[in-house]
């Protein structure tokens, strides 16, 4: 008789699902935006957390209107990685949160980067190189840029223990999205003392201890609970990043299965039981909220490119579907390098996006639509690619995202992957996985024996009427255009840097 809520705050939005054990299904669900900080130079790219928590709550609240609160037992927050969220000594805000999307701290990367003696020593300590998104970088920009904020600062958190802290008043950490901080040993899942000391010899003790996957972050404030209406004990589960809890969310916990995110940015990513580190640092060793290791890839540019090309010509999603599907695989020569925000991988901060193969007769709307949404892909099977090179090599592909809607983008990405694609049944696999999470841990908690897997297998399933088989002459004909994209993005590099 249990239910448990799974949060996911993203970029532009929290959502909150209610997922009944005993049904084994979701059973209510929520969603409440938040929005960018706007007028920042280029590059800056900044949330408020308060907002965050404002959203949580809202989400909480309209979702425990529709349960009953008794049978509430848990709850899991996923939340986008990256982000660097400062407090004091009394855990205010210090000042708004750098995300994942800010490339502001390129410089960051490169002085950090020499100061351990160049790329592979950096991968050698830590598994992963520096890269503008993530957490390292952003602590040393406000130590060089506001340090009068960087005196005040006493508590590093990431955006998903942000919420937790609002939560439960804890401070907590977990290893899978402790490894997107480039602060964190992934090999042993453990701090770097030799990357914390290149930031500053104050920085270990601002960061919170790091908890097993299948431990609380700690219990609902008693304030928090009356409000909402649960009236037995609530834990709020260590939960994670957005894509480690998206791989619970959609079955990624044992090796074998690889899920694709279509989201604002995409990833893919496959479980494993070791680490797996890239030499050249293109895949993120990251490990995973369960307990492994999650290798993944992540582009910054998909539903951000291809939402603004259709809001270009005013089309709405079923018009948009129409006009690509009328377009040849390929967009008859029509080319799109879709770094309009930097890119991630490859790692191009001040890459900008460019169309190749312009003529008379492939400047439609269709046309450039279906460029824009092979070109997106194409980025994401830049990494697949590497992903294979590392040992993964997948049999089929679970997509999330809002581009896992569209059946013409779901064709272009199986014949550009070479691989069946599949959507899931419960699109929110983050906030379901978060759900999943928490049932996992209080069942520890409460001295059960749980299996991740078997929660996993329960609630999870995928929408066998949404599966698309590569077609073999599309596939060849995709190979092609892979090189191209490959050999075009290539030959801007000294442009981008």
């Amino acid at each position: 008789m249990s239910i448990y809520l799974g949060i996911d705050s993203g970029t532009q939005s929290t959502k909150c699902v209610a997922y009944d054990l005993d049904a084994g299904r979701v059973v209510a669900e929520a969603r409440a935006p938040h929005r960018l900080i706007e007028g920042l130079p280029p590059g800056h790219m900044e949330q408020h957390p308060q907002e965050w928590a404002a959203a949580l709550e809202q989400v909480l609240g309209e979702v425990a209107a529709q349960v009953d609160g008794a049978r509430v037992r848990g709850i899991g927050v996923s939340g986008q990685q990256h982000g660097f969220v400062p407090l004091d000594e009394h855990g205010a805000v210090i000042r708004p949160a750098k995300l994942w999307c800010d490339t502001s701290t390129a410089p960051e990367c490169v002085f950090l980067t020499r100061k351990l003696g160049g790329q592979r020593a950096v991968i050698r300590e830590t598994g992963l190189p520096f890269l503008p998104g993530y957490t390292a970088p952003k602590i040393l920009w406000l130590k060089r840029h506001e340090p009068e904020n960087f005196r005040r600062l006493r508590q590093v958190l990431l955006p998903h223990d942000f919420l937790n802290f609002h939560l439960t008043g804890a401070g907590t950490m977990e290893a899978g999205d402790a490894s997107g901080t480039a602060l964190f040993d992934v090999r042993r899942r453990r701090w770097s003392a030799r990357v914390c000391a290149a930031i500053d010899r104050r920085l270990p003790a601002c960061l919170p201890a790091v908890r097993e996957a299948h431990q609380a972050a700690g219990m609902l404030k008693p304030e928090l609970a009356r409000r909402f209406g649960f009236t037995g004990d609530v834990v709020v589960a260590a939960g994670g990043g957005d894509n480690m809890m998206g791989a619970i969310g959609t079955g990624n916990v044992a090796p074998g299965v690889v899920t694709a995110s279509f989201g604002t940015s995409g990833t893919i990513y496959a479980f494993s039981r070791r680490p797996v580190v890239d030499p050249e640092g293109e895949i993120a060793a990251f490990c995973s909220s369960t307990g492994g290791w999650l290798p993944l890839l992540c582009t910054m540019n998909v539903t951000l490119v291809t939402e603004q090309i259709r809001q270009l010509f005013g089309a709405d999603h079923a018009a948009m579907e129409q006009a690509v599907g009328a377009v040849p695989a390929g967009a008859d020569g029509l080319l799109l390098l879709p770094y309009f925000d930097g890119e991630r991988t490859p790692n191009l901060p001040q890459g900008r996006g460019v169309l190749f193969g312009v003529t008379r007769h492939n400047t439609t709307p269709g046309h450039l639509m279906r460029a824009a949404m092979e070109g997106v892909t194409m980025g994401m099977n830049y990494g697949l690619r590497r992903l294979g090179e590392l040992g993964i090599r997948p049999r089929e592909i679970r997509l999330t995202g809002g581009g896992a809607k569209s059946g013409v983008w779901r064709q272009i990405m199986a014949d550009i992957f070479g691989v069946p694609v599949v959507k899931m049944t419960e699109d929110e696999g983050a906030a379901l996985g978060g759900a999943l999470q928490a049932a996992w841990c209080d069942a520890t908690r409460c001295g059960e024996r749980a299996d991740l897997a078997a929660l996993c297998a329960r609630a999870v399933a995928v929408d066998a009427a949404s599966r698309c088989q590569p077609d073999p002459r599309r596939r060849t004909h995709y190979r092609r255009r892979q090189a191209e994209f490959e050999r075009l993005g290539a030959s801007l590099r000294p442009h981008f840097t």
